[in-house]
C-alpha cells in the first residue's frame, strides 16, 4: 500500500467532508485514513487503483483535488 495525501479545493463544511468520504470510501484498493476540510489522507494499492482514478472520484463529487507536495 502506498500513502497519498490530497489537497482538495472547494470544501467548506462537514457536508463536503461527508461527500468526499463517500466518494472515496466505496473504491476497492483504497483505504481512507482521514478526510477533513481541504485535505484527505489515503492508502492505496497501485496495482488495483491509480492516482488518476482517485482524483477523478473527488472531481466527480464536485471538488478540485491535487496531490499534496
Amino acid at each position: 500500500m502506498e500513502t497519498l495525501n490530497l489537497t482538495i479545493g472547494g470544501m467548506s463544511c462537514g457536508h463536503c467532508v461527508a461527500r468526499v468520504s463517500k466518494a472515496l470510501g466505496g473504491m476497492e484498493g483504497l483505504d481512507v485514513e482521514a478526510v477533513r476540510i481541504g485535505a484527505a489522507e489515503l492508502r492505496y494499492d497501485p496495482e488495483r487503483r491509480s492516482v488518476d482514478e482517485i482524483l477523478e472520484a473527488v472531481r466527480d463529487a464536485g471538488y478540485e483535488p491535487s496531490v499534496a507536495a
